[in-house]
């Protein structure tokens, strides 16, 4: 009794996350059961459903945060970072304050880790005093983000003990003991769930409210014979009060495939039809997507993850419940430290869905109690696509460019992308279909004034954002406008071609091809930028044209850029060093844009 009085006024650990994909939140949802497991007061929370003011009251604090796009920070600390940079904050505001920073990102991308590091910085800034260094975990190495998160954790586990010695004294929970569940399901008979709690409230749609929009058209604009099956879907969003721009993106929630949720249903022995009602263990809010009564059809369909690549986390609870010795010791495997290269050829490298891992532990599958669902499956993240039309030429629609995410690894069973699988198959032949949705703004910012020409470098998919902004261009009146788009081939993939065609014919467009597959050598659009550099010298050089690029982040935007680097040193006659300087003068001035995706 003794020494939970001692726990008991020791401080409590806040664990505040900045996550886009749900990778920082599964981090520090992470340290959270560890800290639990060390008898720790523990509270965890997205930046942004925390009060900052809060902050200055706070003595152990540990900041998980993702950066996203181009060193931006995740939407939900947006309002957080805000506020934390505000210049009127005084200098010790924070002098109370003991933190840990943890960054999570991806080294192919040039601002790695920048909200992270800018973090630390400012947290120093007002007062603060750092436990240990920024955790820096990168994504590409061969371990994942985990090479740096394991040490991290075990070094920032010894600076708290040593800063409250007492709790080093205390045993911690054995990992074969499953923590509390967050939830408990209560079961109810015979009650009708609000199946489409969505509201039709008069408010801006947005995360927390989004639009039921009506499919209005779903036509695949690639060639039968093509490999790519790519989907050029209309939405109606008459009365949704949804205003968008140029550059702007659209998010939406994908749902699960009808067989999967079957299967899942059938494994762990669930009724989909039984309704129950979600009730919180301790301070956690209940998920205020999930209708209060719900069906477990509905939980499964629109909210449990079951069709992703599960992270670590999955197999360390799991693990938990497993009573059969051989696939035990196989979860302990994959949840340990050392056990992380078996887990990523078992389950990344082929992009095992969870519930393929469930099919291949079924002993443990039968295990799994109810209440544990929500800590076992993370929530279904949303999907964004860029906008591909504008509300100046099409009123109360909304369209996009979606490219259906199919390929093999050495599963038999291709592998899907969840979101694009799931829009193909709507079909709105068969009766009504609403797809909620809700609008943000984009990072491609495009010229207001009429004189600025835009060049535009969008192959395949990329050109979508350049259709909103072409014909956003048109119904204002600039007419300087060039466009370089790539695809394999004239016949099979050229997107949007009579409309390129009908804007050329007007004078509104000028329009440079690369179709890499019809000809023996293969053409990019960066050997299109090359060919046309005096063309492009003139807009930069004399006219001040802004530079886009947008699409797949492999190999495409670098090559462009080194291809706009040269048309710099040709034409502008500039050393190597001139022209880098140019580059990066464009691109501080946001006259260089790019907004790309891997």
């Amino acid at each position: 009794m003794e020494e939970n009085n001692v726990i008991m006024s020791e401080p409590t650990l806040l664990v505040l996350y900045g996550s886009q994909t749900g990778t920082a939140q599964d981090t520090a949802q992470r340290i959270g059961r560890q800290a639990k497991r060390k008898w720790l007061q523990v509270q965890v929370l997205p930046l942004d459903n925390y009060n900052v003011a809060n902050l200055i009251s706070e003595s152990l604090v540990v900041f998980v945060c993702a950066t996203t796009g181009q060193g931006d920070a995740p939407d939900n600390m947006k309002n957080f970072w805000k506020f934390l940079f505000r210049k009127s904050l005084p200098a010790g505001s924070l002098s109370r304050l003991d933190c840990a920073v943890l960054g999570l990102g991806d080294s192919s991308y040039p601002k790695f880790n920048f909200v992270a590091k800018k973090l630390h910085k400012r947290l120093l800034q007002l007062g603060a005093s750092p436990l240990l260094p920024a955790g820096l975990a990168d994504d590409q190495h061969d371990l994942g983000a985990d090479a740096v998160i394991d040490p991290w954790l075990t070094s920032l586990w010894e600076k708290v003990f040593a800063l409250y010695p007492s709790l080093a004294a205390v045993t911690p929970l054995g990992e074969d003991e499953p923590l509390p569940p967050t939830y408990t399901f209560h079961f109810l008979d015979d009650v009708k769930e609000d199946r489409c709690r969505i509201s039709t409230e008069q408010t801006v749609p947005s995360q927390s409210h989004p639009f039921p929009a009506k499919l209005v058209s779903n036509r695949r604009v690639t060639d039968t014979s093509h490999f790519q099956d790519v989907r050029h879907i209309e939405f109606d969003i008459s009365g949704s009060r949804i205003q968008f721009g140029a550059g702007d993106v659209v998010m939406m929630y994908p749902c699960n495939a009808p067989e999967d949720v079957q299967q899942f249903c059938q494994l762990l022995r669930l009724n989909p039809e039984a309704t129950f009602a979600l009730r919180a263990t301790d301070n956690t809010a209940v998920p205020a997507r999930l209708p209060q009564p719900c069906t477990v059809r509905y939980l499964v369909e629109t909210y449990l993850d079951i069709a992703a690549v599960p992270r670590r986390s999955f197999f360390e609870l799991l693990s938990t419940f497993a009573t059969n010795e051989l696939e035990q010791d196989k979860l302990k495997e994959f949840s340990s430290a050392e056990g992380q290269t078996d887990l990523h050829s078992y389950c990344n490298q082929p992009r095992r869905t969870a519930l393929e891992v469930l099919t291949d532990f079924p002993h443990t599958t039968t295990e799994i109690k109810v209440d544990y669902l929500l800590d076992l499956f993370p929530e279904i993240q949303p999907r964004s696509f860029s906008i591909a039309s504008s509300l100046k030429a099409h009123p109360n629609r909304l369209q996009i460019l979606v490219a259906v995410v199919r390929y093999k690894t050495k599963l038999y069973k291709p592998r899907q992308g969840l979101c694009s699988t799931w829009l193909a198959s709507l079909d709105p032949a068969q009766g009504e279909v609403c797809v909620p949705l809700w609008v943000k703004k984009g990072s491609l910012r495009f010229p207001t004034d009429t004189d600025t020409p835009v060049i535009m470098v969008g192959p395949g998919t990329g050109v979508a954002p350049f259709r909103s902004a072409l014909q956003e261009r048109r119904a204002e009146g600039k007419p300087e406008n060039v466009l370089f788009f790539g695809c394999r081939s004239e016949s099979k993939d050229f997107y949007f071609k009579s409309e390129w065609g009908t804007m050329m014919e007007e004078g509104h467009l000028k329009l440079f091809t690369a179709f890499s597959r019809d000809q023996e050598e293969k053409v990019y659009v960066q050997h299109r930028v090359t060919e046309n550099a005096e063309l492009l010298w003139d807009l930069i050089s004399n006219k001040h044209s802004c530079f886009y690029i947008a699409g797949n982040a492999k190999e495409m935007p670098a090559s462009v850029c080194d291809a706009l680097k040269d048309v710099f040193r040709q034409q502008g006659h500039m050393s190597t060093e001139d022209a880098e300087q140019m580059f990066a003068a464009m691109e501080k001035s946001g006259r260089l844009q790019s907004e790309t995706w891997s």
